[in-house]
């Protein structure tokens, strides 16, 4: 499990001769390695320690993707986990066994400021919130390079056929047309994911009837096509030919670029760009995975993660205290600051104007009736932990589209059992 730590002590502390005296309260926190939950947290607690000397955080960082489910899973499990930890909302959340290992938010003050919408992906079972909104509401589409677009007189795509039709241009300018990093494998996912929008437009009772056990991947002919775009633009050979072993980093760079000329993602990738090549900023655009109605286009969302208490904490009521801080209005914009890269959802907390090109490209289908919609996994509890390895077998070719949608109903079906879900 690979793990790194730091501690944030705010300046102001650092020039007391006797600061040591101040430190009253350490608080543990785990969170991801990502560049965009770095500078948030960062953001909030260098703040929230200048405002209360007495408080510190020894932060960890743990791996994304399968492995950081894992690691979570262990250390709540086993009681290790620190006071603070930062995980994924929705599905992946229900699978934590909420009632038992994450304490109770629904009395924090700032609850209030939490739109509902985000509530009902960290409640429990027992309808208490459990999770405070971190970071940005995201979408799951594709980064594309805009010089490359401008150059072949390109345009956004409104339906698949126009996108692999744009990569078919790309590649026989001699360019990469689309990057994939099968390295990180839970990039392999966002076209299954990602689609999810047009799949509900085909099919709008599919989230209820697959929580019911009612409806399969492998027979809907709409949720089959996530797996099948994996396989049509591997055999395409649209792709880097480092494909198998690029990690997130290298697609980000690619994309930013002009290394290749799309990046399927979720929007926190903006993050990345602003760490890693700020002057590329606005070389990149962003565009939902396009279905077959080009009058229907629209996008699928991905709530934020959240900050969670581990019910077993040491620190219960100053971690409390610093969760309600991290979710009032003056939190959230601090966050919003530092990461502009999507719509925060506590009530009040508005974005820079300054926001990155892909950003402004976003927020059109959050703002127009019927042109976002949830991903799955926060309309249904039932999300099957193998998916980004099953994703991997199509994109390289061990494995048919519809043979990994088939496997994946198998994989979900075992999840569906251990949550105790009826019908299953």
């Amino acid at each position: 499990m690979r793990m790194t730590r730091y501690s944030i002590v705010a300046a102001s502390m650092l020039a007391l001769s006797a600061s040591a005296a101040w430190a009253d309260v350490t608080l543990g926190v785990l969170i991801d390695t990502n560049p965009e939950t770095i500078a948030s947290f960062d953001a909030v607690s260098k703040a929230y320690s200048e405002k209360n000397p007495g408080v510190t955080f020894d932060v960890e960082q743990r791996a994304g993707g399968s492995e950081g489910d894992n690691i979570v899973k262990t250390r709540l499990a086993t009681g290790e986990m620190p006071d603070i930890f930062q995980y994924n909302s929705g599905s992946l959340f229900q699978a934590l066994k909420p009632e038992q290992t994450i304490a109770d938010l629904s009395d924090l003050p700032s609850a209030a400021g939490i739109l509902d919408t985000f509530k009902k992906v960290v409640s429990a079972s027992d309808g208490r919130v459990r999770g405070i909104p971190f970071g940005p509401a995201m979408g799951g589409g594709i980064f594309y390079n805009r010089k490359i677009y401008a150059e072949l007189g390109l345009q956004p795509p409104k339906t698949w056929a126009d996108f692999i039709a744009n990569n078919e241009k790309i590649k026989a300018a001699g360019k990469v047309a689309l990057a994939q990093t099968y390295g990180t494998t839970w990039t392999s996912q966002i076209f299954v994911l990602a689609d999810f929008f047009n799949v509900q437009s085909e099919v709008p009772g599919f989230a209820t009837d697959y929580t019911a056990n009612k409806v399969k991947y492998a027979t809907t002919p709409a949720a089959l096509r996530g797996f099948e775009h994996v396989e049509e633009v591997a055999k395409a050979g649209f792709l880097n030919e480092d494909f198998g072993a690029a990690t997130f980093d290298d697609g980000m760079r690619m994309v930013s670029t002009g290394e290749a000329a799309h990046y399927p993602s979720l929007t926190f990738g903006i993050g990345n760009i602003q760490q890693n090549f700020p002057d590329n900023l606005q070389d990149v655009g962003f565009f939902a995975v396009p279905g077959s109605d080009a009058t229907k286009n629209g996008l699928t969302i991905w709530m934020p993660s959240a900050l969670y208490l581990s019910a077993k904490g040491d620190n219960l009521e100053e971690a409390k205290k610093f969760l309600d801080f991290v979710a009032s209005k003056e939190g959230c914009e601090l966050m919003a600051k530092a990461v502009p890269s999507g719509p925060y959802l506590i009530k009040g907390c508005e974005l820079p104007k300054d926001v990155p090109q892909a950003v402004s490209d976003m927020l059109p289908y959050f703002e127009t009736e019927g042109r976002a919609g949830p991903a799955l996994e926060f309309l249904s509890p039932v999300k099957g932990p193998a998916l980004e390895q099953i994703a991997v077998e199509v994109g390289t070719g061990i494995r048919s589209a519809k043979d990994a949608a088939a496997l994946y109903d198998q994989d979900v079906e075992k999840q569906a059992k251990q949550l105790g879900l009826p019908n299953w």
